[in-house]
């Protein structure tokens, strides 16, 4: 069998194309495919029923879906009633639409391998697919629901081929490929910024310039906002000459895959991607995101550091083992990039390093670090390199480093994260209920994703469920060697005895956050404001105003979690009634 979803729906065996039926029946199969092999609640085909066939909801779908097997001449096995919904069990490569998804994923595979020729065909290939505006022939809702999120997939796939091709010398193609898609997508700002790039790399920079007008005049007067920072790195590389040919990477190329599934951080990775400051350090929370950012940006950026780009895990906070020492950061680093006899001496390897690099374009990426002190050696001399350095704690000690803080996701990016992650339909609702019951947090959504992928029995009403038990809820969190209660234990560890009982305790605040005077009461501590603000610079706090703080939900039953186990009975009551004693009694 062969299906198909990216143009009109259909279903083709021995070359035959399969006469499916009517508009409703063709959404259905049309659901079922762009969800292949997850169950689809029965709600989503009830909403395509008449209004007199939903007298009898279930009996109508389930005609409908014994039609549908009929046409498609499979058995109950394959296309199954399951878990309060149907799921159409097939081999994901028969799907035109999961064929587009692996080449696309093959081509930034081997983009960030430095094979763009083969990136560009993988991408031409993944294009190829399509025959038109997908999901052609279903009715509108479903289309919809689903077609603008596959639309935002190719044209995605269209500009990185673009991007790709003009470094390749084909400009005079893309030229001819960007106008017409620019006619229909006249304030897409990468598009129109690579149509830009291969008109100025044709010679032809007066019809960049003119098109960049065009497009500012229509964003102006059309909704109000001024050209981002994408198309406006455009508008100055053509007033500049046009984009430079990259320089042919001669050095090594250690960063890790970039992750498949990132999502959303769209204000800090533009940030990352136009700052010029040689060191950028990001910190977070454990489980915030904080690696995947710095990779996902250092791949966008290796073109720019030809000799080489590297990854070093420092194990500043890893449950079992110790940070990396900077002496034997040092050694690895500079073998890495080709030195075979290294010093023995601490301070010998620091001034070798900085003096082999200091004229090199190089990308380094320090993950995990422990402190300003692990990190300083390792940066080099030189203007010419990058570095970002992620940690759980600031690392306000390192002069001139931008500072990069992650928050939890937005609402959208979550959801969309989980959607990625699992493999459910489920109705919106319930997405946006279970990615708040995990406060948000990327750690904490992808284990949730991941516990669901791997309990088939499992729905996501019955993961919310769950998850709504505030007791277990950490509990819930853990799947194989991930758990957000691992990685809380592990900043936890990384506390002295005062700062851990403060931690603790604070977790027994019933409030949404707290000042000074709650956390003397809560700890007995005279002076508390040293120790929250050691918290704060540990992402174990948060602070949304001077002098106010909070915890993130999860880490705030993490700690509360502790304190149960740690304090004493008599102790909690204690400090909840010292809490308590602070707030005025309300007259009768």
């Amino acid at each position: 069998m062969d299906f198909r979803v990216l143009g009109p729906v259909e279903a083709w065996r021995a070359g035959g194309r399969l006469a499916i039926g009517g508009s409703v029946q063709r959404s259905s199969l049309a659901v079922l495919l762009v969800n292949v092999n997850r169950v689809v609640p029965l709600e989503y085909f009830v909403d395509q029923l008449t209004a007199s066939e939903r007298r009898d909801a279930r009996g109508a779908v389930r005609r409908r879906m014994s039609r549908l097997r009929a046409v498609l001449d499979v058995g109950a096995t394959v296309l199954a009633a399951r878990q309060g919904g149907y799921v159409l069990s097939v081999d994901p490569e028969s799907v035109d639409l999961r064929r587009f998804e692996r080449l696309v994923a093959q081509a930034r595979a081997a983009r960030a391998g430095g094979d763009r020729a083969r990136a560009v065909r993988l991408l031409g290939d993944a294009l190829g697919l399509w025959r038109g505006p997908a999901l052609t022939g279903v009715v509108d809702g479903v289309r919809e629901a689903a077609a603008s999120h596959l639309e935002e997939a190719r044209l995605q796939a269209v500009e990185d081929r673009a991007e790709l091709r003009i470094v390749l010398g084909e400009q005079e193609s893309v030229v001819t490929e960007l106008s017409g898609l620019v006619v229909d997508h006249p304030v897409r700002e990468r598009l129109v910024g690579l149509l830009m790039l291969a008109l100025s790399k044709a010679g032809r920079r007066a019809e960049a310039l003119a098109v960049f007008t065009r497009t500012r005049r229509r964003l102006v007067q059309e909704l109000g906002i001024e050209p981002g920072e994408t198309l406006r790195q455009a508008q100055r590389e053509v007033l500049s000459g046009g984009p430079p040919t990259p320089v042919v990477a001669t050095g090594p190329a250690q960063l890790p895959a970039a992750p498949a599934t990132f999502t959303g951080r769209d204000e800090e990775l533009a940030a990352l991607l136009r700052s010029t400051a040689a060191v950028t350090a990001i910190d977070g929370m454990a489980g915030v995101g904080k690696t995947a950012l710095a990779v996902h940006a250092a791949h966008r950026l290796a073109a720019r550091f030809p000799d080489g780009q590297l990854f070093v895990d420092l194990h500043g906070f890893t449950g079992d083992r110790a940070p990396v020492d900077p002496g034997e950061a040092l050694e690895w680093v500079l073998r890495a990039i080709g030195l075979p006899r290294i010093p023995a001496a601490f301070q010998e390897r620091a001034a070798l390093w900085r003096a082999t690099v200091a004229e090199r374009r190089l990308l380094l990426v320090l993950d995990n670090a422990a402190g300003e002190a692990q990190v300083r050696p390792l940066l080099p001399g030189g203007s010419n390199c990058l570095v970002l350095v992620t940690s759980r704690r600031r690392l306000a000690g390192l002069d001139d480093a931008v500072a990069l803080s992650l928050p939890v996701l937005p609402p959208a990016d979550a959801v969309t994260l989980f959607d990625r992650m699992s493999d459910r339909a489920a109705a919106p609702a319930l997405v946006a209920e279970v990615v708040e019951l995990c406060a948000r947090l990327p750690l904490a959504i992808r284990v949730a994703a991941a516990r669901l992928r791997h309990r088939t029995t499992w729905t996501v009403a019955h993961l919310a469920e769950r998850l709504r038990d505030e007791r277990n809820r950490l509990t819930e969190l853990a799947a194989g060697d991930r758990s957000v209660t691992a990685a809380f234990d592990v900043s936890y560890a990384h506390l002295d005895h005062r700062q851990q009982r403060m931690f603790r305790l604070l977790g027994l605040h019933p409030g949404p956050d707290l000042d000074a005077t709650a956390a003397a009461a809560l700890t007995q501590v005279d002076d508390p404001a040293g120790g929250l603000e050691e918290l704060l610079d540990a992402n174990l706090l948060q602070q949304h105003e001077p002098g106010r703080y909070r915890m993130h939900d999860l880490v705030r039953a993490h700690a509360a979690r502790l304190a149960t186990r740690t304090d004493t009975p008599t102790d909690r009551r204690a400090a909840l009634s010292r809490l308590a004693a602070l707030t005025p009694r309300q007259p009768d």
